[in-house]
C-alpha cells in the first residue's frame, strides 16, 4: 500500500471515529488493560459500598483519565499508564500539586479531591478532581448550523486570552517557584527533547537528526520566565455548551491536562500550542494530523495568533521559525513515545495504530518551516 493510499485510509477511519464522538465529551466502557478495581477509591474517598459508574475518557494518549459518576457527583481520576514510572510527564504528585497550588490565582484549574500515592490500592499514584461540566472541541465542531466566523474568531481569541492570562501569573504567588530551575529553559528543551527521542526510535520512523541539528544551531536566549501550561489545546479547554456565549470571557469554564506545566518561556508554550494548529490551507499527510477544529472559517492562522500574542503581550516573535519548529519537533516525540509502546506490544490501543506515520508527517512539515 502506498503512503497516500495509507493516508486516505486513516483520515477515513478518522471521519468514523469523529462521527461517533459526543461533544459533551462523554466517556465509553473502560478499555480492559485500563481497568482497575474501584473498591479501594471508593474507600479513599470515603464512599464504601458506593455505586459508582465507572466510564474512561478516551480522547488523550498520555495519562488515563476516568469519570467516576455518583449518585450526587460526577469526580475525575487520573492514572498514569501501566508500566511507566513516577516522572515527567505521568507524575501524579506532581500534577495535583500544581493544580491544587494555582487554582486560588487561576480559577479554570480543576478543583482537586484527593491525592493517593500509595501504590497498594490501585497499583499506582492517581488523584481524583471534580469534573468541569461543558463542551470540549475535538475534531469538527459539533453538529448544527455552521458557525458564524465572527463567533469562531471571538472564541479563539478568548481562549488565546486565557493562555496570556496564564502567563502573566506571578509564580510566587501560586506557590510554584520550586518548578522553575533558572535560565536556560531553551537550551534545556532542545537537550532534553532530543534525548527523549533518540531513547524512544524505532525502526519504522525518522531519525530527526537534521531537525535537532537545525534547532540546536538556532536555539535562542530565554525571552521570559513564567509559569507556562505545555500542552495548551483546544481539547485541554472546557467551553460552555452554548456557542452564543462564545465571545464572552466566561466562554472558558476549565483548562485541563497540567501534567507537564511548568516555569518557562512562553514563547516555547505558545509554540507548542500552534503545532496542533493545522489551519485550513495546510495541505499533504500533515492536515490529516488535525485533532481540533482550527480549520473553520474565522478561525486566525498560525501566524494570526502569534501576532495577537505578541500584541495582548507586548512580547516580540522575532526568532518564530524556531519556536514554530520547535513544536512541530516536540509534538513528534510525544507522538513517537506513545508509538514506542504501541510497537513494542506494551499497549493495543487501536487509536495509536499510524502514530509512526505522523511522526514522519511531523519531520517533513518541521523542514517546510525550517527552509
Amino acid at each position: 500500500m502506498s503512503d497516500s493510499e495509507t493516508a486516505d485510509e486513516t483520515a477515513q477511519e478518522t471521519a468514523q471515529e469523529t462521527a461517533q464522538a459526543p461533544w459533551t465529551d462523554e466517556p465509553s466502557n473502560v478499555r480492559a488493560e485500563d481497568a482497575f478495581d474501584v473498591e479501594p477509591v471508593h474507600a479513599l474517598l470515603g464512599r464504601e459500598g458506593g455505586n459508582a459508574e465507572v466510564r474512561q475518557f478516551r480522547g488523550g494518549a498520555s495519562n488515563l483519565t476516568y469519570l467516576l459518576r455518583y449518585p450526587d457527583r460526577d469526580l475525575i481520576l487520573r492514572r498514569a499508564p501501566a508500566g511507566t514510572k513516577a516522572k515527567s510527564a505521568h507524575d501524579m504528585r506532581r500534577e495535583y500539586t500544581i493544580q491544587s497550588r494555582l487554582r486560588p490565582v487561576f480559577p479554570y484549574v480543576p478543583a482537586m479531591v484527593a491525592l493517593c500515592t500509595d501504590e497498594r490500592v490501585i497499583g499506582g499514584d492517581f488523584y481524583v478532581m471534580e469534573r468541569v461540566p461543558g463542551l470540549i472541541l475535538r475534531q469538527e465542531p459539533p453538529a448544527g448550523p455552521a458557525l458564524p466566523p465572527d463567533r469562531v474568531r471571538a472564541l479563539s481569541h478568548v481562549v488565546l486570552d486565557r493562555l496570556v492570562d496564564l502567563h502573566a501569573v506571578d509564580p510566587a504567588a501560586a506557590g510554584l517557584t520550586d518548578l522553575g530551575k533558572g535560565p536556560g529553559y531553551v537550551r534545556r528543551q532542545v537537550t532534553g527533547w532530543s534525548d527523549r527521542y533518540r531513547k524512544a526510535l524505532t525502526p519504522d520512523v525518522p531519525g530527526f537528526e537534521e531537525v535537532m541539528a537545525w534547532l540546536d544551531r538556532w536555539q535562542p536566549p530565554d525571552v521570559a520566565c513564567c509559569l507556562i501550561h505545555n500542552d495548551f489545546r483546544f481539547d485541554n479547554v472546557v467551553l460552555d455548551p452554548d456557542p452564543a456565549a462564545w465571545d464572552r470571557p466566561t466562554a472558558v469554564r476549565g483548562i485541563l491536562d497540567w501534567e507537564m506545566a511548568t516555569i518557562g518561556d512562553p514563547l516555547m508554550d505558545l509554540g507548542g500550542a500552534l503545532a496542533y494548529w493545522v489551519q485550513a490551507d495546510d495541505t499533504g499527510e500533515f492536515g490529516l494530523t488535525r485533532r481540533q477544529p482550527t480549520h473553520l472559517p474565522g478561525m486566525p492562522t498560525r501566524a494570526e495568533v502569534v501576532a495577537y500574542y505578541c500584541r495582548r503581550t507586548g512580547r516580540s516573535a522575532d526568532n518564530w521559525p524556531f519556536y514554530e519548529v520547535f513544536g512541530l519537533f516536540r509534538l513528534a516525540v510525544i507522538v513517537q513515545q506513545i508509538h514506542y509502546r504501541y510497537y513494542h506490544g506494551q499497549t493495543t490501543n487501536p487509536a495509536f495504530q499510524h502514530f509512526g506515520l505522523a511522526v514522519g508527517w511531523l519531520q517533513d512539515q518541521a523542514r517546510k518551516v525550517m527552509a
